[in-house]
């Protein structure tokens, strides 16, 4: 009996060394399988792509959206600090009368302090280079030719705001 298995089990093992022939409609399948395969991956391959594009898109889409409301927000700012600039002209020029009261002194003072907290400066000082982006000339003397033009005298001061220009600077220039 254990010949019988022997020999089973040897036929086994020569028809699984023997070379599998397929026939040709199961070539024709797997074709068919490979090529269903292919699509697959290509379908993938476009799903995987578009699905990136859409990642980066909203992430562009998120940067953007807070990098308006940062704008927004600070333009608002802007916007109510612009409309107490000329309650601090009148404030200065209140406080440079010899007939000057203190209060009006302490609330300059004071008005002074919250603009530097947050962060608004003068611009435009006599002496300084004459910069069209936060200067505006209106008058202009002819001097000594040394070529640079600088502010001779500020007739209004200019606000910045981080960096952000507020009001220009009123400003004589001299050569």
């Amino acid at each position: 009996m254990s010949e019988e298995i022997k020999n089973q089990t040897g036929e086994q093992a020569a028809e699984a060394e023997a070379p599998v022939k397929e026939t040709k409609k199961e070539k024709k399948q797997t074709a068919k399988l490979e090529e269903k395969i292919a699509q697959l991956e290509e379908e993938a391959a476009k799903q995987d792509d578009r699905y990136k594009r859409i990642l980066a898109e909203y992430d562009n889409f998120r940067k953007r959206t807070q990098k308006e409301k940062e704008s927004t927000y600070q333009d608002a700012q802007m916007a109510t600090v612009s409309a107490f600039l000329p309650v601090l002209d009148n404030l200065e020029r209140g406080a440079a009368l010899e007939t000057a009261d203190e209060g009006v002194k302490l609330i300059l003072k004071q008005f002074q302090d919250i603009l530097t907290k947050y962060h608004v400066e003068a611009c435009g000082r006599e002496g300084e280079a004459f910069d069209p982006n936060f200067h505006n000339a209106v008058l202009h003397e002819d001097g000594e030719g040394s070529g640079e033009t600088v502010i001779a005298q500020v007739l209004q001061k200019g606000y910045t705001m981080n960096g952000k220009l507020i009001r220009a600077a009123m400003v004589k220039t001299t050569d």
